[in-house]
């Protein structure tokens, strides 16, 4: 695996990965709520500063992108979840954008776990994600 940087024709592929992970690790989020957050998502890749993808040979199998040193999205293909990737993306986020904090999913312990194994903490909560609804958002920071 690699990790090369992810152009506007694969912003439709990298949109996909979201879904299927989302799908497969954050079992409180809705059909509706993936109606509100697919554009969102599919438009934030041309907007966010630093976005890397995770590569099978040619294949994107993952993404990390961070704004002002803040991961705001790591998600990997669920047949790809365990196998080192996510590590891979983190790291890559650290040297290369320096990432130091992240917003998770209270309602996501893998993800909680996942991050506090590589060295983040809970420095505050929210009550509410970041378009309102009621998913309490852990604040980490490394």
């Amino acid at each position: 695996m690699e990790i090369t940087e992810i152009g506007p024709d694969e912003y439709d592929r990298a949109a996909e990965l979201w879904e299927a992970s989302v799908r497969a690790t954050h079992a409180f989020v809705t059909e509706a709520d993936l109606d509100v957050f697919r554009p969102l998502v599919r438009a934030s890749f041309g907007e966010i500063a630093q976005l890397a993808g995770l590569r099978d040979g040619e294949r994107l199998v993952g993404f990390i992108g961070v704004e002002d040193g803040n991961v705001e999205m790591l998600f990997l293909d669920p047949s790809f979840r365990g196998r080192g990737g996510g590590s891979l993306l983190l790291r890559h986020a650290f040297t290369s954008f320096a990432a130091t904090t992240v917003d998770v999913n209270e309602q996501n312990p893998q993800a909680i776990g996942f991050y506090e194994h590589h060295g983040f903490r809970v420095v505050s909560r929210s009550t509410h994600d970041s378009t309102g609804k009621p998913y309490p958002i852990l604040h980490m920071k490394v």
